[in-house]
């Protein structure tokens, strides 16, 4: 009996590998080996084991009870159902890291383990989520649910149902069904993605706690100018992506602290001076792909710590005036430029102007290049490129 027991537990071994997988280390890798089932055999020891892109549909409730140093569990891209994993991660101590997208999942698991720090469940089928989901897991510091039907109904994503989440710090919640910027988001959350939804507007207390947000992503939703009023009011944000939305002009009281500002895809047709006065730390801005015909003289000159303007697709007949000192590149092809202004990338005190790398484009334009004034570029120096048609 003594020598049965032993050939029964002997595939568990640590210097065991089942023969679908690869081993190496603590990491037993079975991704992409088309197989129905948790592979046989894999050692107790295993911190990590990738399961990714297989037929798996269930496993019994126990498989991961004795697998007291697993740290994260790939189970990407299979057949999962609701019921196939209820009460198969609850008691798996050391779990950090579950991922569960891409399957056939229409809830988050109520039974998650307290050591969870990474859960992700985009591309399922959740129509809803409720605040007993995380009552397991209050330490849960990346949360990813994108691709999925979430904000389709009144009830579907209530306001402060992730509010126990006191240390999230990543929440993605891209590609989803929701019409506004979610209320009560935890408070220390950093980064928050929210690309294509239906949001047509962030109300004034969207942020008003999230005073640690540095990252907020609203590209592709229905945006316009009044439903962004007065509620980008995050006072530690340094990215801003607002791109493929219905903004007719630069939304108005843009946090100071940006860094990257993305309004590429809107509708805006001309730029004032005022518009990014504010922004004294702005480093990357991008307009492309909008109507604007007009920039105001000086319009970006103030922004001493901008390395990159893209310009390109939009209307303009001239090069923009007073482009600032610090500037890397700026990108103006597909335009209807015409001009180059003596003072666009030369003026005031031309020692200092435009000193660093500068690479202009204006391919794709009406300018004649014979016709164009070398005075215009008579302040780049050294590595400076100009490209045109």
């Amino acid at each position: 009996m003594k020598e049965l027991n032993l050939l029964m537990s002997f595939p568990f071994v640590d210097d065991y590998c089942p023969p679908a997988c690869v081993c190496y280390d603590s990491v037993v890798q079975c991704s992409n080996k088309s197989v129905g089932k948790v592979p046989y055999g894999i050692p107790y020891g295993t911190r990590q084991i990738l399961l990714m892109n297989n037929y798996i549909k269930g496993f019994q409730p126990d498989l991961f009870v004795k697998y007291r140093s697993m740290e994260v569990l790939v189970l990407s891209d299979n057949w999962l159902t609701d019921g196939a994993i209820k009460g198969a991660f609850s008691e798996v101590p050391s779990l950090k890291r579950l991922y569960l997208d891409g399957n056939r999942l229409k809830n988050v698991p109520t039974d998650l383990p307290v050591s969870l720090e990474e859960l992700r469940m985009d591309n399922n089928y959740l129509k809803a989520i409720s605040a007993g989901a995380w009552s397991r897991c209050p330490g849960l510091f990346i949360l990813r649910l994108g691709n999925n039907n979430l904000g389709h109904g009144p009830d579907s994503f209530p306001d402060a149902v992730l509010s126990s989440l006191r240390n999230l710090h990543t929440l993605s919640l891209n590609h989803n069904q929701l019409t506004a910027v979610p209320l009560g988001l935890p408070p220390l959350i950093k980064e928050l993605y929210l690309k294509g939804n239906l949001i047509q507007q962030v109300r004034e207390d969207a942020f008003r706690k999230t005073r640690a947000l540095e990252v907020l992503d609203l590209s592709a939703n229905r945006l316009t100018n009044a439903g962004l009023r007065n509620s980008l009011n995050a006072t530690r944000l340094e990215s801003l992506n607002l791109e493929g939305n219905r903004l007719e002009h630069v939304p108005r009281r843009l946090p100071p602290s940006l860094t990257s500002l993305n309004l590429e895809g809107n509708a805006i047709s001309s730029i004032k001076k005022v518009d990014f006065s504010r922004l004294k730390k702005l480093e990357l801005l991008g307009l492309a792909g909008n109507k604007i015909f007009q920039v105001a003289p000086g319009a970006f000159r103030e922004l001493a710590s901008l390395h990159r303007l893209d310009l390109c697709h939009n209307a303009l007949q001239q090069v923009p005036r007073q482009l600032p000192r610090g500037l890397c590149v700026v990108a103006l092809t597909n335009n209807k430029i015409q001009s180059v202004p003596h003072d666009a990338f030369c003026w005031g005190n031309e020692s200092r102007s435009l000193r660093g790398f500068v690479e202009v484009h204006l391919e794709h334009n009406l300018i004649e290049v014979g016709k164009i004034d070398a005075r215009c570029f008579r302040c780049l120096q050294g590595f400076q490129l100009v490209h045109s048609d």
